[in-house]
């Protein structure tokens, strides 16, 4: 049986061709003399605002972020106001649903804010919500947490914890109109295993800026799929590490940048133990006059994370002219005792060959557009594993395919 529960709202108090003109697409591969905190990528972790200056936009985690687009969220000027966004929890029977204070020890416990915008959701929100699975629980139903935008300005933080052996599936739900910063943290046990979906289906006007930070237990495995379709502006940094060794993360992700749009998506999968593998898959469309994707994958391999296997890719399909992509892959790596380390990127316009072929066979453009870019997303939206997130979220590909042509 599910339960539900609602939370007090918040905020009211390998390489490919060249890419086309206006993208780039660029990689390097660093081996570090000594570990560091931090990487070239972003700014020492600190929960404090004030060590954080404001940012410019000439900084390495900001340039390419339209920062008078980001409505104060960046340099304090932004205050909760209004309605906020609303969180409700859907979740199935020996699941805790929790509102906690800033002195909960879960809060923080994934990891530290790298950039001003985390530092201050995670000094400004009030409340908290946390899920909890228990140990050995194996979930049969997903647990569903919708993100409802409400108006106004809201800053928040939700944990998602499993205990050691549980096995669940969460899905993140964004919709409405806010300015939201927040952070999320996900918290494996030993051996655990958590595959969670974040949509942002927001409206056109929404703001997401968001650190997502994933502890990763002793051979436990954590597969996030983020989605992105809405709003003006969404930055989302999803950064892992590991609490021991046998660990496993699956970061996919795809986005539909359309007209006026700019969403970013920083990775950074930090291997700080040994015998962890990792797997980053980010694929993108866009289309439009001055749409806009931006995508860092940063993965940092220390000295102790001996036998490592990581690998990182990026691809984006330009769909019409005035679109740009922004693509930088890279690898910091301290130790030359890898299974093994690599990462590519690739962007380029529709292939019209594919569309001619399905055209010679009868099949109209337009479906033949759609045809051809479902293929392009089909292996990511296959990772979701909900049919009917997996329908919705082809049926919006489908309402933004019908829109441009």
């Amino acid at each position: 049986m599910a339960e539900a529960q609602n939370s007090p709202t918040l905020g009211s108090a390998r390489a490919g061709g060249p890419p086309p003109a206006g993208s780039t697409t660029a990689g390097s591969i660093a081996v570090a003399a000594e570990s560091t905190v931090a990487t070239r990528m972003s700014a020492p972790p600190s929960f404090d605002v004030a060590d954080f200056p404001v940012p410019r936009g000439r900084e390495e985690e900001w340039r390419f972020t339209p920062l008078e687009r980001l409505k104060g969220l960046h340099d304090g000027t932004a205050v909760a106001s209004g309605s906020g966004v609303q969180i409700e929890v859907s979740a199935p029977e020996g699941v805790t649903v929790e509102t906690v204070g800033r002195d909960d020890a879960r809060i923080g416990r994934a990891g530290t804010p790298v950039d001003r915008v985390a530092a201050q959701a995670f000094s400004s929100f009030e409340k908290a919500s946390v899920v909890s699975v228990p140990k050995e629980a194996v979930l049969s139903e997903p647990i569903r947490i919708a993100v409802r935008g409400l108006g106004g300005t809201a800053y928040g933080h939700q944990v998602i914890e499993l205990g050691a052996f549980a096995e669940a599936v969460v899905v993140i739900d964004h919709t409405g109109d806010a300015q939201l910063a927040a952070n999320v943290d996900y918290i494996l046990g030993d051996g655990a295993k958590l595959t969670v979906v974040s949509v942002q289906d927001w409206e056109p006007e929404a703001v997401h800026v968001a650190q997502h930070n994933a502890l990763v237990g002793r051979d436990a495995s954590f597969k996030s799929v983020v989605v992105t379709f809405g709003g003006d502006l969404v930055r989302l940094h999803p950064r892992v590490q590991y609490a021991g060794p046998g660990g496993e993360a699956e970061l996919f992700g795809l986005y539909f940048t359309d007209q006026g749009q700019h969403q970013e998506h920083r990775l950074l999968v930090d291997h700080n133990a040994p015998n962890c593998r990792s797997n980053v898959a980010y694929k993108g469309a866009l289309q439009g006059q001055d749409a806009h994707a931006v995508w860092i994958g940063d993965v940092l391999i220390r000295a102790a994370a001996d036998g490592t296997d990581s690998y990182e890719l990026n691809r984006n399909l330009v769909l019409t002219d005035g679109a740009r992509v922004d693509s930088v892959p890279n690898l910091e790596i301290e130790t030359g005792e890898i299974a093994g380390a690599g990462h590519a990127s690739a962007t380029g316009r529709f292939d019209d060959s594919q569309l001619f072929y399905l055209q010679s066979r009868g099949i109209p453009e337009g479906e033949a557009r759609r045809l051809v870019v479902r293929g392009f997303f089909a292996e990511l939206v296959q990772q979701i594993g909900l049919p009917d997130v997996e329908e919705r979220l082809l049926a919006k590909i489908d309402a933004e395919l019908e829109a441009s042509v």
